[in-house]
């Protein structure tokens, strides 16, 4: 009989099996990747498009595109799109990303014939009509009104931009913005970014050569849109730590984030310094949760975490806690980086580290569409599979010794920059 007073035996992911997609490509040059796996007649096509021309004087021009390009093209209302999706059972959507923008569709195999052409008139035919651009304009401005009451919201634009400055991943949004928009900036955006040249095209799915063929049928011949672009480059010079403080004379509690530039999924060091700040903040069980949450009761939630973008990474710290705790919350902040500059980790909870890392990544590969996500990371970082294999062994492999190095080298809190929104 089951013995339920022992815990089940616990054992170290060993093998990690990733499915990599084929590679082919349409009649005009679009590369296509497929991770075709899986029985059930579905599949996931999206369209992926490089963030091209960027003004600084025009931030929202990307994101508006996205928002509004399937609102209305030269032959389809917002009305009849939506309504000939729906009819299908099919799925459309929109994303906007600080380096790619994507249109993604989810469509059962037998109702493609009828669906790609809805998406092709989007991707050529798209007019952004007037009436559906003032619409997005008032709707936005208030979302924004709203927002900028919220000090987490506040202490995360402010971050953003103090480390990134005005370029597209640090943009300090105003309403401003949004009033400037004008609907010939818009088509000549998307003329310049929604072209064969700045696409590609990743399906996942029951995805074979019927599917494929159909997909060359209608996005294989040359498209509308063809207007010069230049891919998004920016180049970022590490600045001087300090605390930027936005007073909120009623505020109950008090917005942190916090951080500095840092490396990219490109570094040779980015698995370790993963598993650094795993450890820092990075999962329920961490030390900054352990302290600040369990320990103090300063907040409910606190977290770190690593963002790799494709011409920077960073570093953050994010937590909201009581205004008459904030300035201790800092100080346990502080305490708990310097102790894993300072300390080395105790095997236990290093083990406990590396289970949580690698059961997280064998778990997030449970169908095609998982696959081809993380087919994705490393395709628009320039890098190959090889990367996930020394991902996995760094986490397996890594040292205490090892990991105080890493934590020496880039957890620094005097080049932080600490961003306080609320009262201290």
């Amino acid at each position: 009989m089951l013995n339920r007073t022992l815990a089940p035996a616990s054992k170290q992911v060993n093998d990690i099996n990733f499915i990599a997609p084929i590679k082919q490509q349409l009649t005009n040059g679009i590369p296509v990747f497929t991770v075709n796996v899986g029985q059930q007649e579905l599949v996931r096509i999206e369209f992926i498009f490089e963030n091209v021309n960027y003004d600084q004087n025009k931030p929202l021009q990307a994101v508006t595109v996205n928002s509004l390009i399937n609102n209305g093209t030269k032959t389809l209302s917002a009305k009849e799109i939506a309504e000939k999706v729906d009819y299908y059972g099919a799925f459309l959507q929109t994303e906007y990303g600080a380096d790619q923008t994507t249109i993604t569709l989810f469509s059962l195999n037998k109702h493609l014939k009828a669906v790609l052409p809805i998406v092709r008139s989007i991707l050529n035919e798209s007019v952004f009509p007037q009436q559906e651009l003032d619409i997005f304009i008032q709707n936005q401005k208030q979302k924004l009104q709203v927002n900028l009451q919220k000090n987490d919201f506040i202490a995360r634009k402010t971050f953003a931009n103090a480390i990134f400055g005005d370029t597209a991943y640090g943009s300090d949004i105003s309403l401003a913005d949004y009033d400037a928009l004008k609907r010939y900036d818009l088509l000549s955006y998307f003329k310049a970014a929604y072209k064969p040249a700045n696409c590609t095209i990743i399906a996942a799915g029951k995805f074979e050569a019927k599917e494929f063929d159909l997909l060359n049928q209608f996005f294989g011949e040359e498209w509308e849109n063809n207007n010069p672009s230049t891919i998004n480059e920016f180049i970022y010079t590490p600045i001087a730590g300090g605390e930027i403080y936005i007073e909120k004379a009623d505020a109950v509690q008090s917005a942190i984030r916090m951080g500095n530039l840092s490396i990219n999924r490109k570094h040779d060091d980015f698995p370790a310094l993963q598993i650094l700040n795993c450890l820092l903040g990075g999962y329920f069980g961490s030390r900054l949760m352990a302290n600040i949450r369990e320990d103090k009761g300063y907040t409910y939630g606190i977290g770190s975490g690593i963002a790799s973008l494709k011409n920077a990474g960073y570093f953050f710290i994010a937590t909201e806690v009581g205004t008459a705790v904030c300035a201790d919350a800092l100080q346990e902040i502080e305490k708990e980086i310097n102790i894993l500059k300072t300390e080395l980790v105790e095997e236990e909870e290093l083990d406990l580290v590396r289970n949580f890392m690698l059961g997280s990544m064998l778990g997030s590969l449970e169908n095609a569409f998982s696959h081809a996500d993380k087919f994705k990371n490393i395709y628009f970082a320039g890098l190959d599979y090889d990367y996930y294999s020394k991902y996995i062994n760094t986490v397996k492999t890594i040292s205490a010794e090892e990991l105080k190095t890493i934590a020496n080298s880039y957890l620094d809190w005097n080049a932080m920059t600490r961003v306080v929104v609320g009262k201290k």
